[in-house]
């Protein structure tokens, strides 16, 4: 899968099979290899910039006002010849935060593609101001190099938008090693969210580009058969074709929980929902297990991510044209794939990491569950369903319960449900946000705080929620024979705490209500509902939260310097 750092005479290249181009550290600005160079800035044009794009800059601006807003395509006196000049515009330093680097960057390169540059050279300019901004500035400009999976099947002259990307810096070459191997990994890891939550199995063209001929006639079938609409391309079972390929032979295991009857038994709430789409073999759901062991662990993260692939609202079928775009209920665990790629890639010496991705889909049909039906959960608590359309919360719990079964015989757990869960979230934080929200044992630790602050520094942000006593009492039982209501039968947009309940259901289904801070083993626990910041279809999917977990556990537990 990956090929490390490799110290050339002339250059430092990166390769990732599963990235949207070849990166490579450069280090002559007067190389003839580019027909672009892009430069993004943060300064007044002409002021900070080193030769010779001050000059180039500076001149351009005496008869461009608007130059350090909407930039530029300019001539400049290298073998390039393009300078294309992508400003972040003026930051207001008490508002602004270093995503504006990156959106700058993505601009940059989409201005760069459209001037016909097929080779582009991007400039990494530090900035006292934002932490990382060389790194985020990178991300930035790999996220606009992203070819989404139907049009990489077009055909092989459309699998990249640029087959290189070069990067050329004035900081130390030690440090910039460290920051093009670090941002291949968390692009990687962006790559394979994307390609999960919008799209389907591997490409065809990408997998014969790169010489794997063995398997052309069995690709070629697949794209046949599954080239129809996205979420016929990535149900169930092609998540699971998708990530068995992703880690063969890497430093990830991973197990498939399929069987319906032991589904059933081991995971009552998930088959419920899963009982219509089972029917379908290739919608039926499944649970995959993804397990990273380092050489000494020090610390355990568990994850479980919603991955349903499409919801149809089930028999509270959605309606008034809101079933568009519910093929992106999966970006949950898409952003857990991603993230177990980029501990796969970096492989930190001492965090043991694993995800459980809860892939099933929302159908509707004779055998669908139902409104006021009594599942018994794993942890043993009897649920009433109050609204199908909650189907998330129910095919998580369960998974939840073994995590924290698995964390309590585990070094200093974290526990986390990441989800696509509330349109409660969106009217909340917005468009581009995330919510966090603690248990009352993560709460005294600061997770979310941690969260948000990493997630500041690296353009994931996150708001903080906190869950309190009336979200229990949403979802206690009504009935005789019920312990836990599983929604009310409204609109979480309508409901007031209509993100921070489902976080209160987790932890009563789950059986995590048993390991508060009164108890004999408090486990830690915060639940992120990134249903503003995932990305709406038809944009491309984010791959939040993956930036700001990787910068909390990984960024300091990795060494990035050239090997």
């Amino acid at each position: 899968m990956l090929e490390m750092l490799q110290d050339t005479s002339k250059d430092i290249i990166v390769r990732w099979l599963w990235m949207p181009c070849q990166l490579k550290i450069e280090t002559n600005i007067c190389s003839g290899e580019y027909d672009g160079i892009i430069l993004v800035s943060g300064s007044t044009p002409g002021s900070d910039e080193p030769e010779p794009f001050k000059t180039v800059l500076y001149t351009a601006a005496q008869i461009d006002a608007a130059l350090g807003v909407i930039g530029a395509v300019l001539p400049i006196n290298l073998l390039a010849k393009r300078l294309i000049y992508s400003p972040t515009g003026p930051l207001n330093m008490d508002y602004h935060d270093v995503r504006s680097f990156a959106e700058a960057a993505t601009k940059g390169i989409k201005r760069a593609l459209k001037a016909g540059v097929k080779c582009p050279l991007l400039v990494l300019l530090p900035d006292d101001r934002f932490e990382n901004v060389e790194l985020v500035t990178l991300l930035g400009a790999l996220e606009g190099l992203y070819v989404p999976l139907e049009v990489r099947e077009i055909g092989p002259d459309r699998c990249y938008k640029a087959c290189q990307l070069g990067v050329w810096s004035p900081i130390c070459s030690k440090k910039l090693q460290g920051i093009v191997k670090l941002a291949s990994a968390l692009e990687s890891g962006r790559y394979v969210a994307r390609d999960i939550g919008k799209y389907g199995a591997h490409s065809l063209w990408q997998l014969t580009t790169i010489g794997i001929s063995i398997i052309f006639a069995i690709a070629f079938q697949r794209f046949i058969l599954y080239r129809g609409a996205d979420p016929e391309r990535m149900t169930p079972l092609r998540v699971e074709e998708y990530l068995a390929e992703l880690f063969c032979g890497s430093n990830v295991s991973m197990q498939v929980i399929s069987d319906q009857d032991t589904l059933l038994q081991e995971y009552p709430l998930f088959a419920c929902v899963n009982r219509a789409a089972s029917v379908i073999p290739r919608h039926a759901g499944r649970i995959i297990f993804l397990t990273y062991e380092p050489p000494a662990c020090l610390e355990t993260i568990l994850i479980v991510g919603k991955g349903v692939t499409y919801d149809t609202g089930g028999t509270d079928i959605k309606c008034q044209g809101i079933m568009f775009g519910m093929s992106r209920d999966k970006c949950g665990a898409a952003a857990c794939a991603g993230f177990m790629q980029v501990v796969n890639l970096l492989q930190p010496p001492t965090i043991k990491v694993v995800v459980a991705l809860c892939v099933v889909r929302n159908s509707i049909g004779e055998n669908s569950y139902v409104a006021d039906e009594v599942i018994t959960a794993k942890s043993g608590a009897r649920i009433r369903v109050g609204n199908t359309d909650a189907e998330g919360r129910m095919a998580m719990a369960d998974a939840l319960f073994y995590l924290k079964e698995m964390a309590l015989c585990s070094v200093n757990p974290h526990l986390f449900t990441i989800a696509t869960l509330t349109g409660h979230a969106v009217l909340t934080a917005g468009l581009g946000y995330s919510i966090a929200m603690d248990n009352a044992v993560a709460r005294l630790t600061s997770n979310a705080e941690k969260l948000q602050a990493s997630g500041e520094v690296v353009g994931d942000p996150f708001e903080i929620s906190r869950i309190r006593r009336e979200d229990f009492l949403t979802h206690q039982g009504r009935a005789e024979g019920d312990n836990i209501l599983q929604a009310l039968n409204q609109l979480s947009s309508k409901i007031p705490r209509g993100h921070q309940g489902p976080a209160a259901f987790l932890i009563k289904a789950s059986g995590l209500d048993k390991h508060g801070n009164e108890s004999k083993e408090p486990l830690k626990y915060c639940h992120l509902d990134i249903a503003g910041s995932a990305g709406d279809f038809p944009v491309q999917p984010t791959g939040s939260p993956i930036l700001a977990l990787a910068k909390m556990f990984l960024f300091d537990k990795i060494e990035t310097k050239n090997p």
